[in-house]
């Protein structure tokens, strides 16, 4: 498993995201990626019905439980490592949720600015 360093988009320590329910491409809570994690699942966001009526319509359900995968489906308010590239869809169509930054992965900045992604900000730098 070959994991990139666990940077945040500020350059420091990659914060949890979510634990409840457990999030993450590698499921440890935190928006970790590597080479595995096709999808790039690093932009750390609290989901909204907004967004996931979006990403649904989209064709990824992310609501519906799917037991078999040991996923309980999410609800807004929860905490999720979301695709940086389906985000980045969500931000043009205006349906982009809020991120939290210090558990973003620093590899989301290779598909979405900083300056965007700080217009959705929930916590702050420094």
């Amino acid at each position: 498993m070959d994991r990139f360093p666990s940077r945040n988009v500020y350059g420091e320590q990659l914060a949890t995201c979510g634990t409840d329910p457990v999030t993450g491409f590698y499921r440890d809570g935190c928006c970790n990626t590597g080479y595995e994690d096709q999808g790039i699942h690093t932009v750390c966001a609290e989901v909204t019905e907004q967004f996931l009526e979006y990403s649904r319509a989209q064709g990824n359900d992310l609501m519906t439980p799917n037991p078999i995968m040991g996923f309980q489906g999410l609800k807004p308010g929860d905490h999720w490592c979301l695709c940086a590239g389906r985000w980045l869809e969500a931000h043009r169509a205006g349906r982009a949720p809020g991120v939290y930054l210090r558990a973003t992965h620093e590899e989301t900045l290779t598909i979405i600015p900083l300056a965007i992604l700080e217009g959705y900000a929930l916590d702050h730098s420094g």
